[in-house]
């Protein structure tokens, strides 16, 4: 799919939540920080539960911080990472970020875990695949790399579920929201929950008064 058609190319309502995402997120050719080549789509998102961002190796500011909140990520959900739950961290200058520069930016930021690629390619490519997953359709703020490092997005692709979320949320709000793009959970499932939530909640009336966690 090309640019134009990405954006002006009507959807069926008709359409399976796969077939939604094959048409919505473009089947780039990118390399990954091992340098084996990867189409976007069919190789990493097709069917699976993601979460994707936009960072560079030689950025000094909020990409390490950025990063290292996906760590956390990471460790919160390290049980289910590679297997059900996958990270992708593609450059926003692949003109400077080879995949060697992806890699030694994972590992000094130790984020070089499993489950989780570091990504670039052709320019072009990645600009369109930029707009197709953070655009905000404004074109001053989609001009300015650094406003799309600022969010993550999170795609279930198997149920044709489409979040984001601030990059910089606290860890709880960025679990919460991966939360919500999991597959719907049986009644035993939801009931367990439940129970487990109303105990912490007690928990904290019982220690602050209130409930602290929102």
């Amino acid at each position: 799919m090309n640019r134009r058609e990405l954006f002006s190319g009507s959807i069926g309502e008709c359409a399976s939540p796969q077939s939604l995402g094959a048409q919505l997120i473009p089947n780039v050719l990118l390399r990954n920080q091992d340098d084996v080549p990867v189409r976007f789509y069919d190789d990493l998102v097709k069917g699976k539960h993601v979460i994707i961002n936009m960072m560079y190796a030689h950025c000094e500011a909020f990409c390490p911080m950025i990063t290292a909140r996906l760590v956390e990520v990471h460790r919160a959900l390290a049980p289910r990472m590679g297997r059900d739950l996958f990270i992708y961290s593609i450059t926003l200058k692949p003109e400077q970020d080879d995949p060697a520069a992806l890699k030694d930016f994972a590992r000094a930021q130790h984020a070089a875990l499993p489950g989780w690629q570091f990504l670039t390619g052709d320019a072009y490519d990645i600009e369109t695949l930029r707009f197709a997953l953070f655009r905000h359709d404004h074109i001053k703020i989609d001009l300015d790399l650094e406003s799309h490092a600022a969010r993550l997005r999170i795609i279930n692709d198997g149920i044709g579920r489409w979040l984001h979320v601030a990059a910089m949320a606290s860890p709880a709000t960025v679990l919460q929201h991966i939360a919500w793009a999991d597959p719907p959970k049986s009644d035993a499932q939801r009931r367990e929950e439940n129970r487990r939530l109303q105990q912490q909640i007690d928990r904290e009336v019982a220690r602050y008064g209130y409930r602290k966690v929102i």
